[in-house]
């Protein structure tokens, strides 16, 4: 990506007012227009920025001994702001929130010893910066989605559960819908959601408050690639040169004992191309369960973020991205 590209990619994230997240959108409408291949290179190719994690449960008796799953990544301004999920089975099955920061993205602070948030079960986090507020969109105790909301990203207030329906109105089927990924644009809300991980659907909303099926039918469904054949979940949507791009954690073995990391193509949110060289971040025999991965660029290039079971930085191979 040149210098030019490079400066338009940012402004289109500053007008989108989601610096940072990865949930980019158009600077005008001209630029809606599909540019480039269909899957570029610097959005396909990545190699570990370094061997060992940047971040990671404490491992001590703590109340985030442990991470997992899709935590999330901002860029926001000259600030680097993390939301984690961390969880101690010896003191309570309950997941909570924490809360990081940083000046460069590889060095992070802890914003204290305890949660920001312990109301409520917190788990595999997508937010989303706009009009002035931060939105969590969140798994809650037995994968049901919720939303919350801040002003500064630190005090979060629970918004309830999503109430989903479906094309006619109806309540989905009660069970399990989780792996919530949000996007915003043109005063729309689209929401990507997983159900038991066999499938993502798309539901919109005006009012963040009742979200309403584009289909009842999903937009992506397990298989028949190799690298999805068992399970799939959204973990970032983009847009970038006209199209939309989403990457999403998947499984080729039906227990779920290993995950990886893939992407597919749209240009209207609902019909999706997978890439046909899934996956991008494959599965590694020494560390097999790599995923919940999005992107964040960092002004030179883009830093892949793989969040499960902790934090390590893949970076493009086509591109430069700032290093530790």
């Amino acid at each position: 990506m040149n210098a030019a590209e490079n400066q338009s990619f940012l402004v289109t994230q500053l007008v989108a007012g989601i610096l940072g997240l990865g949930l980019f959108t158009a600077v005008a409408q001209a630029a809606d227009a599909p540019r480039g291949p269909e899957f570029p290179d610097e959005l396909v190719h990545f190699q570990p920025a370094a061997p060992e994690a940047i971040f990671a449960g404490t491992g001590q008796d703590t109340w985030d001994k442990r991470i997992r799953e899709r935590s999330y990544i901002l860029r926001d301004g000259k600030t680097w702001r993390m939301w984690h999920n961390g969880y101690n089975d010896h003191q309570t099955p309950t997941h909570f929130l924490g809360y990081a920061t940083s000046k460069d993205g590889w060095h992070w602070q802890r914003a204290g010893a305890e949660p920001i948030y312990d109301q409520g079960w917190i788990e595999d986090v997508c937010v989303v910066k706009h009009a002035g507020s931060y939105y969590m969109f969140s798994e809650g105790r037995e994968d049901i989605a919720h939303l919350l909301r801040s002003k500064d990203g630190r005090h979060w207030t629970e918004q309830g559960n999503l109430d989903i329906r479906r094309v006619d109105g109806s309540p989905i089927t009660p069970g399990p819908y989780g792996t919530p990924s949000a996007w915003v644009e043109n005063g729309v809300w689209y929401l990507f959601y997983e159900r038991n991980d066999a499938a993502i659907w798309l539901a919109t909303s005006r009012d963040l408050k009742t979200w309403t099926n584009i289909q009842d039918e999903p937009v992506l469904a397990c298989g028949p690639e190799a690298s999805d054949r068992y399970a799939v979940a959204f973990d970032q949507v983009i847009k970038y040169r006209g199209r939309y791009y989403a990457y999403y954690h998947a499984s080729a073995d039906p227990k779920w004992k290993d995950w990886n990391t893939n992407l597919a193509v749209s240009t209207d949110l609902v019909h999706w191309k997978k890439y046909p060289g899934n996956p991008v971040l494959p599965v590694n025999p020494t560390d097999p369960k790599r995923s919940s991965a999005f992107l964040v660029p960092d002004g030179k290039g883009f830093r892949m973020y793989a969040t499960h079971p902790d934090v390590k930085v893949f970076v493009s191979k086509s591109t430069k991205a700032s290093q530790k």
